[in-house]
């Protein structure tokens, strides 16, 4: 019996031994930490889908030279997880919108896809001064209507602006022959692409040399549709409750001035910050409407925010 004593705690110190030289050298050392941490994470190349289109028109995989920039968008955009996934949560809240002015104006539906990658679905505003979801230019927006100026712009209201981006990509469709073509127009403009592709003796996009930005346009355009079309594909991983939603809204015709939107916003039982979140093209606290233009503004259905008494 003290045989069997003495064996078995001569094998506890052996293992605790062994436990603490394995402890030794599993230390959390800068070399084994830096090891461990490139182990575990891992890159993995894409496999480019056999075919690709946009509204409809073929993407030439076959070509080299497409394969290598359609691949090169895929890379770069799924790696991107952080706005990956900003992609996918604003398309739930937005493109039931855009949607149906598209398909109103018999605009391809992919081309939604064009205001995500033109500003990231959000009204920024670019250096140039292009402003909204569609980036549209001051000129641009009162050629087709839009009121712009420091009091109104209407570029940043969604639904008026997607009519104007429908208008010209309309427009562009009958200059320049396919959808593809009016695609790159609208980074480009009809005449610059116009002109190059006479000049270059082609007649599609895809066989254009082109610079840098027009010649990324398309293939980002594809590539966030592939993407957000297919999200488990692309290792993007959420719930239908982790996406944002809409808040319904109902209008309130102005047809006066009016000299102060925060009060304004109290009387409908918001606040001012959430009236200007739901009407991004109100741009001061005031609406001259010297001319008593009829304005629709937007206003939250209640029990949708709550605010401070």
């Amino acid at each position: 019996m003290k045989i069997a004593q003495k064996v078995l705690a001569g094998i506890g110190l052996v293992c605790l031994g062994l436990l603490f030289i394995n402890a030794l050298q599993e230390a959390p050392t800068d070399e084994n930490l830096e090891k461990k941490i490139i182990n575990d994470y891992n890159v993995y190349a894409l496999q480019v889908p056999d075919y690709l289109d946009f509204a409809g028109e073929r993407v030439p995989l076959e070509n080299p030279d497409i394969l290598e920039r359609m691949d090169k968008e895929l890379l770069v955009n799924t790696y991107w997880q952080s706005n990956g996934l900003l992609m996918f949560k604003r398309a739930q809240k937005y493109f039931p919108i855009i949607e149906p002015i598209l398909a109103k104006n018999g605009i391809p539906d992919d081309f939604k896809y064009l205001a995500v990658i033109e500003s990231g679905l959000t009204n920024a505003r670019s250096p140039a001064g292009a402003s909204g979801f569609w980036q549209i230019m001051k000129a641009t927006g009162k050629e087709n209507g839009l009121e712009v100026n420091s009091n109104v712009d209407e570029r940043y209201n969604l639904e008026m602006a997607t009519q104007v981006a429908c208008d010209y990509l309309k427009k562009s469709k009958e200059r320049l022959g396919s959808w593809t073509n009016a695609a790159a127009a609208y980074n480009a403009g009809n005449y610059g692409v116009s002109r190059r592709l006479e000049e270059q003796k082609v007649d599609n996009y895809y066989d254009l040399l082109l610079g840098e930005e027009t010649g990324r346009y398309v293939f980002r355009i594809i590539a966030l549709k592939e993407i957000l079309s297919n999200p488990a594909k692309y290792g993007f991983n959420f719930r239908t409750k982790d996406l944002y939603s809409a808040i319904p809204t109902y209008k309130v015709a102005v047809d006066t001035a009016v000299t102060d939107f925060a009060q304004f916003a109290k009387d409908m039982g918001i606040n001012y910050k959430i009236l200007k979140i739901h009407n991004p093209w109100l741009r001061e606290n005031k609406l001259n409407n010297a001319s008593r233009k009829q304005y629709f503004i937007d206003i939250p259905e209640k029990g949708y925010y709550s605010t401070t008494p």
